[in-house]
């Protein structure tokens, strides 16, 4: 507790994330993506479910199920995770391609996502 005029106490550093390894990300079809790691970290979402202490069994077994997200909108989002480490530096930029047709499911999917 912080009395008034005092400094808050230093904070302890954060251990690092495990970024390394893959993650496997289930559709609704029952398709597997398996992805780096670090480019499933691009979703807050899927970060703090990978990274959660507590034993949630998405961090022990490293996979990800989602009911609610086709197997087309899934593989979009993987190609941006990718897409996103690559271009988040801001040297070069590109346009993430997406069709339109697709464009609302995938706006609900990265929502969700926190992408």
């Amino acid at each position: 507790m912080v009395g008034k005029g005092e400094a808050p106490a230093p904070r302890e550093p954060e251990e690092e994330e495990d970024t390394g390894g893959v993650v496997k990300l289930i559709s609704a079809e029952g398709f597997e993506f398996v992805v780096d790691k670090k480019a499933a970290m691009v979703s807050n979402t899927l970060r703090n479910m990978l990274t959660s202490p507590g034993g949630f069994s998405e961090t022990r077994q490293g996979e990800v199920r989602f009911p609610e997200i086709s197997t087309h909108i899934l593989e979009k989002i993987c190609q941006y995770f990718y897409w996103s480490l690559h271009y988040s530096s801001g040297k070069e930029t590109a346009e993430f391609p997406i069709e339109p047709k697709i464009t609302l499911d995938l706006m609900m999917a990265a929502n969700y996502l926190d992408t």
